[in-house]
């Protein structure tokens, strides 16, 4: 009878180990396994260079949603964000792909506008400000062709 006590509460502890290595996982991870309440916007960019699916839109720092997705559509970069339910954002507002640290990670920053009209799920953002091309800019600079 004790050994099989024994094995009873081995069983408990690894099913609970294995729970809590889940659960660990999926929060660290930042995996949406619920479906989590997003609606999806498009913003319309020139140039995406650097940015990637699963980048973070923040707006003052403050993490909002995630791009996600990424198409090329008439010569121009589509970009998909889902944007929390609480979020509510004006169609003035400004999207502008920006970077993060000295080591150049890209993430997506939206700048509320004035409006009073608020964007709708699946509606596009106009303005837009593609990355700074930091190659050209320095390219421009060492060889005189700085535009005054």
């Amino acid at each position: 009878m004790k050994k099989f006590d024994a094995e009873i509460a081995v069983g408990i502890f690894v099913f609970f180990g294995i729970l809590c290595l889940g659960y660990i996982s999926v929060r660290l991870g930042k995996i949406d396994l619920i479906g989590s309440h997003y609606y999806p916007v498009n913003a319309i960019f020139s140039s995406v260079k650097g940015l990637k699916k699963n980048t973070e839109v923040e707006i003052s720092g403050v993490e909002v949603g995630k791009v996600a997705d990424i198409k090329l559509v008439n010569y121009e970069a589509v970009v998909t964000l889902r944007i929390r339910d609480d979020i509510k954002l004006q169609d003035d507002a400004i999207a502008s792909i920006r970077t993060k640290g000295l080591l150049g990670e890209k993430y997506v920053e939206i700048m509320p506008g004035g409006s009073d009209i608020l964007i709708k799920p699946g509606d596009t953002l106009h303005e837009t400000e593609p990355p700074i091309d930091l190659e050209k800019l320095i390219g421009n600079f060492v060889f005189g062709k700085v535009k005054e």
